[in-house]
């Protein structure tokens, strides 16, 4: 677990310093006040730390509530997606690796919890829409500016 934490908060941080130069959602002044979202769990002994600017308004003013899906759908999309992002990061000549620039550790057979799950979630919708990628499901890429 803490591999995933690990890799996650240099992906994030890296995906942060990329991201200042692209468009964001939120005007500057908004994105400057942003706190990092923190998803932490010590029985697990993780810590996953998303500093994306306007993930935090993302988070509170787009995304569904929590409980608007089950865990059930969180976990099947996030496996999924993991999947998709992993073998874009092992394929740097194709895709952007200052997008894909770690590989995620989610590990299927462990429960990380509806938090966590949720969260994750909702960064690769995010992600999607920010970025304008599509890791599969039918979401769609339209570019949050």
């Amino acid at each position: 677990m803490k591999l995933l934490t690990r890799i996650l908060s240099l992906f994030l941080f890296t995906l942060f310093f990329w991201a200042c130069g692209s468009s964001s959602i939120l005007d500057k002044k908004t994105t400057e006040k942003e706190a990092p979202v923190v998803i932490a769990n010590d029985s697990l002994e993780y810590e996953i730390i998303i500093i994306d600017p306007g993930f935090t308004y993302f988070l509170n003013a787009i995304a569904q509530p929590e409980g608007f899906y089950n865990q059930n759908y969180l976990e099947a999309r996030n496996k999924a997606w993991v999947i998709t992002w992993n073998q874009r990061f092992q394929n740097p000549n194709k895709f952007n690796d200052a997008i894909y620039e770690n590989r995620i550790d989610y590990e299927p057979n462990i429960d990380y919890g509806y938090e966590v799950n949720y969260k994750l979630f909702n960064y690769f919708l995010f992600a999607q829409k920010k970025y304008n990628m599509n890791l599969g499901g039918g979401f769609r890429r339209n570019r949050i500016n």
